[in-house]
């Protein structure tokens, strides 16, 4: 295979990931809220992983607990995306989202016994200054962040708790894995649905659900195997870094169609983010220390 392929088809699936405001801000014009796009979206993908993993239940008994884990999380990271992303600015819930060096080296750190070292605390250090600076700055006292901020930055850590956790089941196979996120996100979707009052709006066209499944069945989950397919076939640093583009291609999509253009301090914390994510990419694994045993799986948001 030419070794250029898996570049393009990864490039194209963050580019993917990347533009996923695009549909998400026009089901937001209808009133439709982030737990109901999720569930129309990736639940109706959840419900046809359900036979899949009632198949596999023998072997889903030993590792019930990581897997139950892994749906929390992954349920979590994108109901709070999608409701971040809903109602807030573009360029600023993706670049909070986009503090996963940081949750990720903490959550390495916790749950796998991954040692921080000196790259890795700059790493964390660069991404929680950026953040930092992306909310004001010095003025953050002064104007305390919003829920969309908080929300956002949830969905970040539940999104990075989700790879941590993807690499520490390595025992489980990577389809049953994607399967599990997908029951996830139906599970906290329909019970975020069923609470949340008049949380279905009236007078939606019936087109409107349907572009939304739709997006689900072809966009997330065209996006989803592109970045599982192209990630199998590079190395893990390398395939971070290319991954990095969601980020560019959200700011730079949000910038040319909404005119969104970032403040200064914002561009200068977005470039400390990338220069953490950066970073923590393109680490070596230290001497002695075991790289998982299936490729590292780092899909997009949303």
């Amino acid at each position: 295979m030419n070794r250029s392929v898996p570049v393009f088809v990864l490039l194209g699936s963050s580019i993917l990931w990347g533009v996923t405001w695009l549909p998400l801000k026009h089901f937001g014009t209808y009133g439709i809220q982030g737990p109901l796009v999720t569930l129309c979206a990736h639940g109706s993908l959840g419900l046809i992983a359900l036979p899949l993993l009632w198949r596999r239940r023998g072997s889903l008994r030993a590792h019930r607990w990581p897997m139950l884990w892994l749906a929390f999380v992954a349920g979590l990271a994108n109901v709070a995306f999608a409701s971040a992303m809903l109602v807030g600015d573009v360029t600023r819930v993706m670049a909070l989202f986009y503090m996963l060096p940081a949750w990720g080296v903490l959550g390495g750190r916790f749950l796998l016994g991954e040692r921080i070292d000196g790259s890795r605390w700059l790493s964390l250090v660069g991404a929680l200054l950026g953040a930092f600076l992306i909310l004001g700055g010095p003025d953050v006292l002064a104007s305390p962040p919003g829920w969309v901020d908080f929300v956002a930055v949830l969905s970040g850590m539940a999104y990075a708790m989700n790879n941590v956790l993807f690499r520490k089941a390595h025992q489980v196979p990577v389809s049953t894995k994607v399967a599990v996120t997908f029951v996830g996100c139906l599970a906290w979707a329909a019970g975020l649905t069923a609470l949340g009052p008049g949380s279905i709006p009236g007078a939606v066209p019936s087109g409107v659900w349907l572009m939304i499944v739709g997006f689900g069945w072809v966009w997330i989950l065209l996006a989803t195997l592109g970045t599982l397919w192209a990630v199998n076939q590079m190395e893990a640093g390398r395939s971070s870094v290319l991954i990095i583009m969601e980020l560019v291609a959200a700011v730079v999509s949000a910038a040319l169609l909404l005119g969104d253009v970032p403040l200064p301090i914002e561009w200068a914390g977005g470039a400390l983010i990338l220069f953490a994510a950066v970073l923590e990419a393109r680490r070596v694994a230290a001497p002695g220390v075991a790289e998982p045993s299936e490729p590292r799986v780092c899909e997009g948001a949303g």
